[in-house]
């Protein structure tokens, strides 16, 4: 079954920002280490309260789970723009107004995080997934997110959301909910 969550482009941005905003008080964040951040909340939110924090679909790249349309606007600040991907010249200017690409893989806030477009349950998983997951190395965290999900896709291919659910221990009654979110 396919579960569409809502890509929100301003909580994407509030998101990153608030992750670096966070991480940057203890080390210099990457765009491997914001997407695993990412990666590791999204999994918790969708857990704890039924769908992911951005509405991004996440991809089993060779060194873990990327979420797709984040990496692609990241691309976007790197000038590395993927032909399939143009995104309005709207949503490009607020991306480049957001952040900077440092050595090619460090990224950087342009601006503070407007928590307004992020919910309570957002910021908890966000600084949860924070402080356990953001000062881990780039080896660990590329082994810890080869997890059963990313182990069910082929490189390059879509995660599917129901493998990653099927990690969690509630798995079926998450499911069950998803499949049918007002009985």
């Amino acid at each position: 079954m396919e579960y569409q969550f809502r890509f929100n482009i301003e909580k994407v941005i509030d998101s990153l920002l608030y992750i670096l905003d966070l991480l940057e008080k203890t080390v210099q964040p990457t765009i491997h280490s914001v997407s695993k951040v990412l990666y590791f909340a999204d999994k918790e939110h969708l857990e704890k309260y039924g769908r992911f924090i951005c509405g991004d679909s996440y991809y089993a790249m060779k060194h873990g789970p990327v979420p797709s349309q984040i990496y692609n606007l990241l691309k976007l600040v790197c000038g590395d723009l993927s032909p399939s991907f143009q995104p309005s010249a709207e949503i490009s200017e607020q991306v480049l107004n957001a952040f900077k690409i440092d050595n090619k893989h460090g990224i950087k806030k342009l601006r503070q995080p407007n928590i307004d477009f992020l919910s309570d349950s957002d910021m908890e998983c966000l600084n949860h997934s924070v402080a356990k997951y953001g000062s881990l190395s780039f080896a660990k965290l590329t082994e810890l997110s080869h997890d059963r999900a990313w182990e069910s896709a082929d490189e390059n291919d879509l995660i599917d959301v129901e493998d990653i659910i099927k990690t969690f221990d509630d798995s079926v009654e998450i499911l069950e909910h998803l499949q049918n979110p007002h009985p």
